[in-house]
């Protein structure tokens, strides 16, 4: 039993929790009204999922599927885990596991909340999974990675009953687009020898870097516009600094770079988090 939690915790890669489970948090404080908003059951039922279970359920299905591209892949080594074949059932098993609560989950929510919920959970599976896997397919790849935004969309509606403004859905998908491409330029040589056509296999290493850092940029400007200039909000301008970096100074690594993106994420997410609730509960 034991070892078997072990193997839950490490296919999670609770690196990652984060990109779940804080644009949940973060879209909760973007919706909430009042600060006993957060004493509600339902904050920290979903709390647990889109932390935990959502984690172990996207990245179950990506080891699941990826047993031919992660054979040669060295961050499976390092960094994360790469599943044996005598853990596979196990690992299936698991999965129908968490697809089973999803689906109890839905019984309760609205019909928005299902929508909303039932997107997650499509994006989460077909990333990987065939026939669809559009992990495979340039441009779709990074743009199905809008799986990650959609705890933070459900989180908005179900505390506000509105979805988020447009603004904020679009810089999400900026964040998100340019984070999946810079992750997925290290594994270009891996993906290519399994035959993955990924967007940065297909436009190769510095475009891919120019393109993230378009992204990047577009997000810095909706987020320093719409939060008026205050000077916290220019912290992220440290996301385009990343591919600036590797596209002037060629020495740099982006496998070592990008394992410091984790903790800018969960930095800034954590501040915007503290100032979201600290605002709307003492000044508005």
């Amino acid at each position: 039993m034991i070892n078997r939690l072990k193997l839950v915790f490490k296919i999670s890669r609770f690196r990652f929790w984060i990109y779940t489970g804080g644009t949940y948090v973060v879209g909760y404080a973007l919706g909430f009204n009042n600060i006993f908003d957060f004493f509600r059951i339902s904050y920290y039922i979903y709390l647990i999922y889109f932390f935990l279970l959502a984690n172990i359920f996207i990245y179950g299905v990506n080891d699941y599927w990826d047993k031919e591209t992660d054979k040669n892949n060295p961050k499976k080594e390092k960094k994360e885990y790469r599943v044996e074949d005598k853990e596979r059932k196990w690992l299936l098993r698991t999965l129908y596991s968490i697809g089973l609560i999803s689906i109890v989950l839905m019984i309760f929510q609205d019909n928005v909340e299902r929508i909303l919920f039932f997107i997650f959970l499509f994006l989460s599976y077909f990333y990987s999974a065939k026939p669809l896997r559009f992990k495979q397919i340039p441009f779709i790849d990074f743009s199905s990675n809008y799986l990650y935004v959609m705890p933070g969309i459900f989180s908005y509606y179900m505390i506000s009953k509105q979805l988020p403004p447009f603004i904020f859905m679009l810089g999400a998908f900026f964040h998100i687009s340019a984070m999946h491409i810079f992750s997925a330029i290290p594994d270009i040589k891996y993906d290519k020898e399994a035959g993955i056509i990924t967007t940065p296999v297909f436009i190769k290493e510095r475009p891919s870097l120019l393109l993230c850092l378009i992204f990047w940029s577009a997000l810095s400007a909706i987020v320093i516009v719409s939060a008026r200039y205050n000077p916290l909000c220019y912290l992220v301008l440290l996301y385009p600094l990343f591919p600036i970096l590797l596209l002037i100074k060629k020495e740099l690594k982006i496998e070592k770079l990008y394992w410091y993106l984790p903790y800018v994420n969960t930095g800034l997410g954590g501040l915007l988090f503290t100032s979201l609730v600290f605002y709307k509960t003492f000044f508005v």
